[in-house]
């Protein structure tokens, strides 16, 4: 039983900390949350907010002790979606409460010092070095096979990670991780080539409970932007029992005991690799969202009642035994913990929605997308006359769909459909636009942003000979039925980034425009469609460069 006057101090108040304040009030709490930022989404829900910044630790204890001090007392100290656990370890300590130690939560939040342990342990994850700006032409002078990666040691969210393909792309990488860095250093390492899965669970009393195992779906180099993900993971049994062998020695080397653990992990041709640790549970719609929706466990819930002291009931009720079954690269070591896990008896995918750089004028389509069957949610991100780009990290989308289903197919299907109904339509006259519409890329970003639809140089040929020769799309005509069908039956069914096909996005424009004259340049039409799908056109349109304004 909890005491209801007593406080659990919460270490964030966006969104991703929203189900740890409901969880505290469900368990008899008051929800005292703590953040730099006093408009974060989340402020509205705590029964009290204190302006704190969380990367101040000396702060965050001074404040826990006077709560602790107070008439009403301290319960615990959580956080979930940041990278501040070694701040609630470190006011744990203090206050003598439940936690992971504070050494293990800063091995678990610097990457190098991360590594460092995985490979004291001979736990795999890639080679690794640490690089500040000084040693920039050092770094340059000795690596010599590529691609690698650059990463800032301590920080989230995939700010300043990208892929460095040749060596000429190496400096500005790595002077983008460290000025992403709150300790200005970055972590160069080997690339694992594989696919990537998201595990979480709980340790308590020497058991781990994986809590949910999902595939992440990540595109766009050189960066490494997550598209979704998909929860349970439809990976073979075998593959899932070694890639969870190898995290749970992982959690070990890095001296976690007692609360919520978090991986990136990739399966290579060398088996699992650890991509990273964390103490803490999952950002990204996992924890709080997509496993919950899955399995039908509370889970921030069940990791808050260990914060407190308390036995995660619902999770032992529901866990099952899960055998020890190591990959070969790590046979010869013993098992750490006893392994349990939460099934998921339903499907739940999470897809992300984005845009071309500008800047947004008129979002349509929210309430077909929301009526689609299977969805759960939708949770956007920028909204009308907010500045969009192409994201280069995982928090510059523009939002998120949620659904939940009985199979994995109907599950993405319905993801996929309601991100189709969504349109974000630009201002027009913006430069940003412009810019990305004309295809310019820098040196080290070769290929990126990539085009709405992957043409071929031989179709492209084909459309530019059939726009000389038909320079004026006439009015109150189908754009999609304009090029000739033995070109359009190549292409129509090709997908933009938010899943829109070529032959829906002229539909769409068709639909969304008052054509009351030709459209007298048909080579820039399709030009901006290649480029930009529907934004593009919609732009092109809206700022009258296709005379027809």
């Amino acid at each position: 039983m909890s005491d209801s006057k007593k406080n659990i101090l919460i270490l964030g108040a966006g969104l991703m900390q929203g189900p740890a304040i409901k969880a505290a009030k469900e368990l008899g709490y008051k929800a005292v949350v703590i953040d730099a930022n006093d408009k974060a989404v989340c402020v509205k829900d705590a029964d009290r907010f204190e302006k704190i910044d969380l990367k101040d630790r000396e702060a965050i204890a001074s404040f826990a002790l006077d709560l602790k001090s107070s008439q009403e007392g301290l319960a615990a100290i959580f956080t979930a979606g940041t990278d501040f656990s070694a701040s609630v370890a470190y006011a744990s300590e203090k206050c003598g409460l439940s936690s992971h130690s504070f050494e293990a939560c800063l091995n678990a939040s610097d990457k190098v010092r991360m590594r460092g342990c995985f490979k004291k342990a001979g736990v795999p994850s890639p080679e690794f070095s640490e690089v500040t700006e000084d040693k920039i032409s050092q770094i340059e002078s000795e690596s010599e096979n590529f691609p690698k990666v650059v990463k800032p040691c301590d920080n989230m969210g995939g700010r300043g990670c990208r892929l460095v393909r040749e060596k000429h792309e190496l400096k500005d990488a790595v002077l983008t991780a460290c000025r992403n860095s709150r300790t200005k250093r970055a972590i160069f390492e080997d690339y694992m080539d594989g696919p990537e899965f998201s595990i979480d669970s709980l340790l308590y009393k020497g058991k781990l409970y994986i809590t949910g195992f999902a595939d992440r779906h990540i595109f766009y180099p050189p960066y490494f932007i997550e598209m979704g993900h998909t929860m349970p993971s439809t990976a073979d049994e075998k593959i899932k029992r070694e890639l969870i062998a190898t995290f749970a020695l992982g959690i070990k080397s890095l001296g976690l005991t007692s609360g919520a653990c978090k991986a990136d992990i990739k399966y290579t041709k060398d088996g699992p690799k650890i991509g990273e640790i964390a103490a803490r549970l999952s950002g990204g719609y996992m924890s709080g969202w997509t496993y919950p929706y899955a399995s039908g466990i509370f889970l921030t819930k069940e990791g808050l009642k260990i914060a407190l002291g308390q036995e995660p009931d619902e999770l032992i009720k529901n866990a099952l035994p899960l055998a020890w079954q190591p990959h070969e690269s790590v046979k010869g070591m013993e098992q750490p913990f006893e392994l349990f896990e939460v099934k998921c008896e339903k499907t739940s995918a999470e897809r992300a929605w984005l845009s071309i750089p500008g800047k947004i004028a008129k979002i349509t389509g929210f309430d077909e997308a929301e009526n689609i069957p299977f969805v759960k949610g939708l949770l956007p991100r920028s909204f009308e006359g907010d500045e969009v780009d192409f994201p280069r990290n995982n928090v510059s989308k523009c939002g998120n769909v949620i659904t939940l289903a009985p199979t994995n197919e109907e599950a993405v299907s319905a993801a996929y459909d309601a991100i189709r109904k969504i349109t974000l339509r630009l201002e027009a006259g913006n430069p940003a636009t412009d810019k990305f519409l004309s295809g310019k890329t820098v040196s080290d970003e070769k290929g990126f942003p990539p085009d709405a639809f992957a043409i071929s140089e031989e179709i492209r040929a084909q459309v530019e000979d059939f726009c000389k020769k038909n320079p004026e799309i006439p009015e109150n005509s189908k754009t999609s039925e304009f090029l000739p069908l033995k070109i359009m039956e190549k292409i129509a069914a090709l997908e933009d980034w938010n899943h829109v096909s070529l032959k829906s996005a002229l539909e769409k424009f068709d639909a969304m425009t008052d054509r009351k004259m030709p459209l007298a340049n048909s080579k820039l039409f399709f030009a901006s469609l290649f480029r930009a799908s529907i934004q593009g056109l919609l732009y092109q349109y809206d700022s009258g460069k296709l005379n027809c304004l």
